[in-house]
């Protein structure tokens, strides 16, 4: 029953977020917003929003674990799994200007996750300054677009993916957008549900579910949208969306819930998970800056590090670093 509930809110999740983000991008055209604006704001937040009602369910039922596990999680699947993935197909290629920029905020962004995890808890006033950043990084970002030579171009193809009820009835896109919240709600609450009593039953720490088959679960939009830029010769999408998505990760989901409920910081997470997604995080920096691709030997080491990580968690963390010290 517990894997059940598990496949069941992995399953909806995705269905109930593109349902959403569609209403959503939608009305938005309707209200006669731009595309690049739709795509920073009503795209972005959309997609993150199975992250983020995941983390507020488990935060709100005491399982911090399978909270802060889903968003490190997260991160690391987006850089290793999601980029290693879309490169296997075809590989990746780097803006350098952009790169710089964005890399830096991503960077700066996890440093400050880091900074603030070590008080073991983050209480709602960081919260709120997580949010007060991010509100900072969509402002600077919409700026920077609208000054290009082709302002929103990049975006066109992220907000068409979310097209298809533009030219229905308001009334097919409000229930579009009612019925999205509650299959993300619903979703995230199986989800839990199946992680937490999974956990348990295999006698495993919520942080290593959270980490991996919850983390895994929620990334699966971003894995198919890698996935499917690739396939259209796109690839170059993937590492934009990858480091937005991680941005959003730590001010946007850790930021909200943290106002909501204070997020404690489990022990394994702080001295283990959180160095390695800054690790991970930092590898992609020299492939930014230089502009270098993504090609398949790199994403083939991804790939193979992504699993490393994950038989890591399942082996014990806290035994292997024993074990380490020891020797």
């Amino acid at each position: 029953m517990s894997i059940a509930l598990l496949i069941a809110g992995i399953a909806l999740l995705p269905l109930g977020s593109n349902t959403l983000v569609s209403g959503a991008v939608a009305m938005s055209e309707r209200l006669g917003v731009s595309p690049l604006l739709v795509a920073l704001t009503v795209v972005a937040f959309g997609t993150s929003l199975p992250e983020l009602v995941v983390c507020l369910q488990a935060a709100l039922t005491n399982a911090p674990g399978i909270a802060v596990g889903n968003v490190v999680g997260s991160n690391i699947a987006n850089i290793l799994l999601i980029l290693g993935a879309a490169a296997i197909l075809k590989p990746i290629a780097c803006d350098p200007r952009t790169g710089v920029q964005d890399g830096l905020v991503m960077i700066a962004a996890t440093v400050l996750f880091g900074a603030l995890a070590l008080g073991g808890v983050i209480p709602r006033w960081h919260g709120l300054i997580m949010l007060g950043l991010l509100a900072a990084y969509v402002v600077f970002a919409y700026r920077r677009e609208a000054a290009g030579p082709h302002p929103g171009d990049t975006h066109l193809t992220e907000v068409e993916e979310f097209e298809g009820l533009k030219n229905r009835s308001w009334a097919v896109i409000i229930g579009a957008i009612l019925l999205g919240l509650v299959g993300v709600i619903a979703g995230a609450n199986l989800l839990v549900t199946g992680a937490v009593d999974i956990a348990r039953s295999l006698g495993v720490s919520e942080e290593v579910i959270g980490l991996t088959m919850v983390a895994l679960g929620t990334s699966l939009p971003e894995l198919a949208v890698a996935v499917a830029a690739a396939m259209k010769g796109q690839s170059d999408m993937a590492l934009g969306n990858v480091v937005g998505s991680n941005i959003f990760n730590i001010l946007a989901i850790l930021g909200a819930t943290a106002v909501v409920v204070p997020v404690v910081i489990p022990d394994q997470i702080l001295h283990f998970d959180l160095w390695a997604m800054a690790a991970v995080s930092i590898l992609l920096i020299p492939i930014m800056l230089t502009g270098r691709r993504i090609g398949r030997v790199e994403a083939g080491l991804f790939l193979l590090a992504y699993g490393g990580y994950t038989t890591i968690q399942y082996l014990g963390v806290e035994h292997i670093l024993g074990r380490l010290a020891g020797a």
